[in-house]
Formats: C-alpha cells, structure tokens, sequence
C-alpha cells in the first residue's frame, strides 16, 4: 500500500511547496508594491494641502491669508516635532543597514528609537493642536494649518503601530537566522518577509519624514 501512495503523496507535497513559494513572492512583491502605491496615494493627500497652502497664499482674499491680527503657531512644537520624526526615520534608516547586514541586536536597538521618537512627536502634535494661540477659520493660514497636522498625526501614528508590529514580529526570528541561511523554507521566508516589510515601513517613514520637514517650512519658516 506504501508503494502505491508514495508518488502521490510525493507529488502532492511538491505541489504543496510550489504553491508555498508562489504565495511567499507574492507576499514580498505586495511589499514593495503596496508600498510605492502608498507613497502614491499619500503624495495625493498632502499635495491637496500644499495646493490650498499656494493657492489662498497667492490669492489672499480681503487680506485674510494671514493676518496681522493672526498669532502664529508656536515654533517650539514645530521644531522639537519636526526633528523628532526626522531623527526617528534615521534611526530606521541606519537600523534597516545594520540588519541587512545580519546585525538584528542593533536594529533592535534602533528600532525602539525611532518608535519612541515617533510616538514622542505624535504625542506633541496633539498638544499643540489642543492649545492653538489661533482658531481654525480665522485665516487662509490657519485653515490649513488645521487641515494638514491632523491628518499628518494620523499618518504618523499609523506609520509608529507599523514600527510596533515589525518590532514584535522580530521578536520570533532568531538572531543567526539573519546572518545564515534558515534551515526549512518556512523559517526563510519568515525572514524575507519580515525584511520586505522593514523596508517598505522604511521607505513609507522617511517619506513621510520629508513631508513633514517640508510642510514645517511651509507653516514655521516661509
């Protein structure tokens, strides 16, 4: 009966790892696809505001783009959370080399920098909205000043339970499984997938860190 089985069970089992790898490179091709179609849609979403941004700028309507009358936000908030972010997408930066490289304690380590710096800067930006020395409407400026930082807040936040996710995944995968080659398939593309998601998340926060040194030039520089 052994006879007789055996070739169909060795055939379903190859079956069964074709399918595997199929399903493992369409996971790592989501990766990097889902994540340039983020930065996509994102570019949409903030291109909306610095549009508004431009347009009220240049067309100042009876005077009220920005007012004499008009405080301006407090630039402390805006510095400490603009440096935040930026800081915390160069940890990730330099902490997804350092793994790459088979180096997981270090990554480790920066990894919960740039979560903490993160969750630092979200943190700040709701105090600062909380305590505006504006109201929302009283200008073209602050309009969109109380357009964009809340949806930026919310893309930080999310980009930060993201980092927390990655963090725990990381958590399952030994060390030395980043420096040699897994022994079964399944722990292998354990590991390519969670490096596929380290660097879309990489590639999605320091996008969004430009944006956000760009639109901290916009509201606190000019």
């Amino acid at each position: 009966m052994s006879e007789v089985t055996a070739p169909g069970s060795g055939e379903a089992a190859a079956r069964a790892t074709e399918e595997n790898a199929f399903y493992h490179e369409a996971a790592l091709n989501a990766a990097w696809t889902g994540s340039r179609l983020a930065l996509g849609g994102l570019s949409f979403l903030f291109g909306a505001f610095a549009f508004a941004y431009f347009y009220l700028q240049s067309a100042n309507g009876h005077s009220l783009w920005l007012p004499k009358s008009n405080a301006l936000p407090q630039i402390g908030y805006g510095v400490a959370i603009m440096v935040l972010i930026v800081v915390s997408a160069l940890a990730q930066t330099v902490g997804l080399q350092r793994i790459k490289a088979g180096r997981k304690g270090p990554w480790a380590t920066l990894a919960l920098v740039a979560l903490v710096l993160g969750l630092v800067a979200v943190a700040l930006q709701i105090v600062q909205l909380l305590d505006l020395p504006f109201q929302p409407g009283q200008s073209g400026f602050a309009s969109v000043f109380v357009g964009f930082y809340p949806v930026a807040l919310v893309t930080w936040l999310a980009a930060m339970i993201w980092l927390e996710i990655l963090v725990v995944r990381a958590r399952r995968i030994p060390a030395i499984s980043f420096v040699e080659q897994p022994p079964t398939y399944a722990e292998t593309f354990e590991v390519q997938r969670f490096q596929s998601s380290l660097s879309a998340f990489t590639l999605v926060w320091n996008y969004l860190a430009i944006v956000a040194f760009i639109f901290w030039l916009f509201f606190y520089v000019r």
